[in-house]
């Protein structure tokens, strides 16, 4: 199943007692439809106030609902910052979390010298101006496979930090600026401590070459802070084309100023 979601009202993806989940909102409209509880497993956990566009989730169940009853039925019990937009039935192999083999999130910045009332929740202000040759430059030293301890959330509990980044690339679309990136898999606050990174060198607070020796320091501490959370969107899932499943809808549903489709996936 694919879903969509604005992530400004939730406490993340995952289900937690007393505490509203993108999750929880998710398994009780599929248990409407099913008509018995259900469980899901999501491609990837976002965080408090993050969005995803191309979210994918699995779940076993005994119900027999047409394509059309299952997606009509869950957007039906599910509030207006969710949707479902696909379903299929998996091959009994498929995981959406294991089988993936890359996720792709973009970080929006809202580049101007007033902030936007209307993309608040959508995007991060930024009022200063950045050097993006710079930025880009800075980017280059993350492609690959590195240890990324540097860039590892405190609380992650991934067992190893070492992630291959497949493509980051720099967008400007005035008055936004787009960081696109793509990795076989993400630490926590991974991608918005890559940001926050890139942002010093955008202000000129770092050289381009500073992001190498923080790569190389494996210590969050010689990074710099972690970009807020409404910029973030999770984007899109890949997997093996064996699955057979739809490309995503990207994206009608971010700012309508900016057309993801036609992002440099380089």
């Amino acid at each position: 199943m694919g879903i969509e979601y604005d992530g400004t009202d939730y406490h993340g993806w995952q289900r937690q007692e007393h505490i509203s989940s993108v999750q929880a909102v998710v398994e009780k409209a599929i248990s409407r439809v099913a008509d018995e509880p259900i469980e899901v497993v999501c491609a990837g956990r976002t965080d408090k106030g993050v969005h995803a566009l191309g979210q994918v989730i699995h779940f076993d169940t005994f119900a027999k609902r047409s394509e059309q009853a299952w997606i009509m039925g869950t957007n039906r019990y599910l509030p207006p910052s969710v949707t479902v937009h696909w379903i299929q039935l998996a091959d009994t192999n498929f995981h959406a979390r294991f089988s993936a083999t890359a996720r792709r999130y973009a970080y929006l910045l809202y580049c101007h010298p007033t902030r936007s009332s209307i993309l608040r929740q959508n995007v991060t202000w930024e009022h200063k101006k950045l050097n993006l040759t710079a930025m880009r430059e800075a980017s280059q030293y993350l492609l690959g496979e590195h240890d990324f301890s540097s860039f590892r959330g405190k609380d992650c509990q991934a067992k190893t930090p070492v992630r291959t980044v497949l493509h980051l690339n720099i967008i400007e679309k005035s008055p936004l600026v787009i960081i696109d990136i793509k990795a076989n898999a993400f630490l926590y606050h991974m991608v918005r401590n890559i940001v926050g990174a890139l942002l010093a060198v955008g202000h000129e607070k770092q050289q381009p070459a500073w992001i190498k020796e923080v790569i190389e320091a494996t210590d969050r501490r010689c990074a710099d802070i972690t970009a807020p959370a409404n910029g973030l969107h999770f984007l899109e899932v890949d997997y093996p084309a064996q699955f057979k499943l739809p490309i995503p809808i990207v994206l009608q549903a971010v700012p309508p100023i900016v057309n993801l489709s036609t992002f440099n996936v380089g």
